[in-house]
């Protein structure tokens, strides 16, 4: 259910307020509009545009080959669904890889084009460069250290990261590396619970968790595995709340099996011109067999109505009626 209390914008400010008062931030992945009314109406502090929509919508096999375009296509689809969220897009493969002035346009282009207010990207130390470009643009940014699905092939797959110290300590320098090139938040997606802990409590910066256990100032989810829409994976660290697919294929199953036996669409689902009017299309359109229907039609209803009129029972006398019958018969009178 909403919260009865009347909304009020997510800002940075309020985030920050959250980080030091030890309420958790709630963060989601969304990518259409209706999610982000529902999301946006139930109080979610975060609403990111993530690039895994590219995967859920339109059926990409890994973020990497999701498009500019497609991002921005989602963005513009949240700014429209999102009135008191903070809006957040997930800057997609190679928008802001190459140089500052890349990674400062693409960013700006985001926040012109769908009214973007804050950026998510994910990368390393060797990656601040570009992300301090876009902080001193004045775009905010969150940055996104761990697993890092741009960079599957250098990481050798989808494993947790900072199982050793030596990976423990790496992912520190990064997020301390983001964090000074002016990154607001830092998202931890799949590291260990300890390395998402530590961060929590040294990072001067919100810490957000993916996967990567308690202990940080909130948690984001990809909203597509709430519900177990991507059939293709589960992941460990997501948990399936209702499971739509079931559903879904029911529904579809019904709906298939009901045009067959054409059952639907039923009378009550369709609109129709009067006799009157349906007649005199006929005639126009010289539609013989609509009507040899609507001469049937009314040879019935006359037949109704006529029969109606024979099957009537006589008119009964009341007993009022019959007693002052009675007395006129009586006195004579008529």
């Amino acid at each position: 259910m909403a919260d009865d209390k009347p909304r009020r914008k997510v800002t940075l400010n309020q985030l920050r307020r959250k980080m030091r008062e030890g309420e958790q931030i709630v963060q989601m992945a969304i990518y259409d509009y209706r999610n982000a009314v529902i999301a946006d109406r139930l109080g979610i502090d975060i609403l990111c545009v993530s690039d895994t929509g590219g995967m859920i919508l339109f059926g990409h096999k890994s973020t990497v080959t999701v498009t500019f375009d497609e991002v921005m296509m989602m963005a513009k689809a949240i700014d429209r669904g999102s009135q008191y969220g903070l809006r957040m897009v997930d800057m997609p493969y190679w928008s802001f890889h190459i140089s500052p002035e890349q990674a400062v346009e693409n960013a700006g282009r985001f926040v012109h084009e769908a009214n973007a207010e804050v950026m998510k990207c994910e990368g390393n130390q060797y990656h601040a460069r570009n992300i301090e470009a876009i902080n001193r643009a004045g775009i905010p940014v969150q940055g996104h250290i761990g697993i890092t699905p741009m960079r599957m092939p250098q990481l050798g797959g989808f494993f947790a990261q900072g199982k050793t110290a030596v990976r423990a300590e790496e992912l520190v320098d990064d997020a301390w590396a983001m964090v000074d090139a002016g990154c607001f938040s830092i998202m931890c997606e799949v590291t260990t619970q300890e390395v998402n802990e530590y961060l929590a409590q040294v990072l001067p910066v919100p810490v957000i968790s993916l996967g990567a256990g308690l202990g940080a100032h909130g948690v984001h989810i990809i909203t597509s595995d709430l519900f177990h829409l991507y059939e293709e994976h589960t992941p460990r660290h997501s948990k399936i709340y209702t499971d739509l697919i079931p559903i879904i294929e029911d529904v579809f199953i019904r709906y298939r099996d009901e045009v067959k036996a054409e059952i639907y669409p039923g009378p009550e689902h369709t609109v129709y011109m009067s006799d009157e009017e349906a007649l005199k299309f006929a005639r126009k359109m010289k539609w013989e067999s609509k009507l040899e229907q609507l001469d049937t039609k009314a040879s019935k209803a006359s037949k109704r109505k006529t029969a109606k009129k024979t099957s009537l029972p006589a008119k009964k006398t009341t007993k009022k009626a019959a007693k002052k019958k009675a007395t006129r018969k009586k006195t004579g009178r008529k």
